[in-house]
């Protein structure tokens, strides 16, 4: 019998979890923290956070990815007076940007993992291994894990979640099931680790891959990683085939280069098809269903539309408007609109740009220069983010191809637009260099600079 999936049954256990939670107050004062109300969970957790006295304004950073460990870094580069507190409930650094290429044995894991406290240790600021738990806005503070923490400027790059219920996975029971067999790989080591083994022991048969519709983490990746997996079983011999499921009417961008890249390298191996969004999955039957038609899988690698992580909703900061559940922000200076001491970066932020490692590094550049300018009263112009993407089609050795671009503001269509883009689709041994190249450096900058 397939599992279908119930909309009515998620829905009454949210609610239920919702109406199980329980408030109890609490408070703890401090010299620093005069106004620190208990989290609505309840908890001793309202006592200040062991960190030493602030000497400047204090700027807490909540994610330490490609956004928060940018973000620590330069706030200190650009005002060596700034108390920065960067956390996360991981303890060390492991890259998604490169992760297709660990997945094929062209780099190690070493080169993708670095540690939080050689991050902050290199560039003067503080890391917590904490989970951000509640946020009192009126008091400017923020509950973890660890304690309290009272701001002056809060900055929120908590990245990614998924969205499963965008294709209808409306019961947390098959969403688990997803999550633990078939899962994306775009917001967990773990998940990357898990899709390698799988690729490692595929023998044979149809091995399901999807690309999300909306604006997802990364737009090229879903591609490349179906190209890495295609080298790697044409390099074992394995009699199968990978079936990329495509939500969009088209292969998102760099569409020439990964078009040919199927035809010449992987037309035995590669079955594309696009305007396939999903509508449902038989889990027990190894079906997907779409608007269209059905496909029927040995294994699966499935990635769900995403969303901003759910701390910004647990927080109140999300946009009920916005179908990613991203906040309402200032478009040119990243604060909330209501909030300018709350601020909202990385893959977590609304604007259209691409939710790639190289453009929340770029971005948080710009508003690290945005908050120390508020905090002196100053202001700047604003300055587009730079997105650049290696995108590798061939492996042993690595041939990639690459785009970089940036943006600029459509008066027209009222929404921001790529702008200054150089799109090179034919792949070359040294792109894919110029891609590790490119992330030894991103990496050196953000850890060891």
């Amino acid at each position: 019998m397939s599992q279908k999936i119930n909309r009515r049954k998620f829905l009454q256990t949210s609610a239920a979890l919702a109406a199980a939670s329980v408030a109890a107050p609490g408070s703890h004062a401090s010299e620093m923290d005069q106004a620190i109300k208990a989290p609505a969970i309840g908890s001793n957790l309202s006592s200040p956070a062991s960190l030493p006295v602030k000497k400047g304004p204090r700027v807490v950073i909540v994610g330490a990815g490609w956004s928060g460990l940018t973000m620590a870094k330069y706030l200190k580069k650009f005002a060596s007076d700034f108390d920065v507190v960067l956390l996360d409930k991981r303890e060390q650094f492991v890259s998604c940007p490169i992760s297709n290429a660990w997945i094929a044995n062209q780099v190690n894991l070493e080169f993708l993992t670095h540690s939080y406290v050689d991050a902050a240790k290199n560039n003067g600021y503080i890391f917590i291994s904490a989970t951000a738990i509640d946020l009192d806005r009126a008091g400017k503070t923020l509950y973890t894990t660890e304690g309290a923490i009272a701001y002056d400027y809060l900055v929120m790059a908590p990245g990614i979640d998924y969205d499963y219920a965008r294709i209808g996975v409306e019961d947390p029971e098959v969403e688990q099931q997803l999550r633990m067999h078939y899962p994306a790989g775009f917001n967990s080591a773990s998940e990357v680790m898990a899709i390698k083994h799988k690729i490692e022991n595929f023998n044979g048969g149809t091995l399901l891959m999807t690309v999300p519709t909306g604006n997802y983490r990364c737009m090229a990746a879903p591609y490349e990683r179906a190209c890495m997996a295609a080298a790697m079983m044409k390099q074992r011999g394995v009699k199968g085939k990978i079936l990329l499921l495509d939500g969009n009417n088209d292969i998102r961008i760099k569409s020439e280069g990964f078009r040919r890249a199927f035809s010449e390298y992987y037309a035995d191996i590669i079955e594309y098809e696009s305007s396939a969004g999903i509508t449902d999955i038989l889990l027990e039957d190894h079906e997907i269903e779409t608007e269209f038609d059905n496909y029927q899988f040995d294994d699966a690698v499935i990635y769900p539309p995403i969303r901003a992580s759910r701390v910004l909703e647990n927080f109140g900061l999300a946009d009920p408007a916005s179908p990613q559940k991203e906040a309402a922000i200032d478009p040119y200076k990243y604060h909330l609109l209501d909030d300018e001491h709350v601020y909202v970066t990385g893959d977590s932020r609304s604007q259209p740009f691409s939710k790639s490692g190289n453009t929340a590094h770029s971005e948080a550049k710009y508003v690290a220069e945005v908050i120390v300018a508020h905090a002196r009263g100053e202001e700047i112009a604003w300055r587009s983010p730079q997105t650049m993407c290696f995108s590798g089609v061939k492996t042993d050795p690595l041939e990639s191809m690459s785009i970089i671009a940036f943006y600029k503001f459509d008066e027209h269509e009222k929404s921001f637009a790529f702008d200054r883009v150089h799109l090179m689709e034919k792949w070359s041994e040294r792109s894919g260099q110029a891609g590790l190249a490119w992330a030894e450096g991103m990496f050196r900058d953000m850890f060891y600079s």
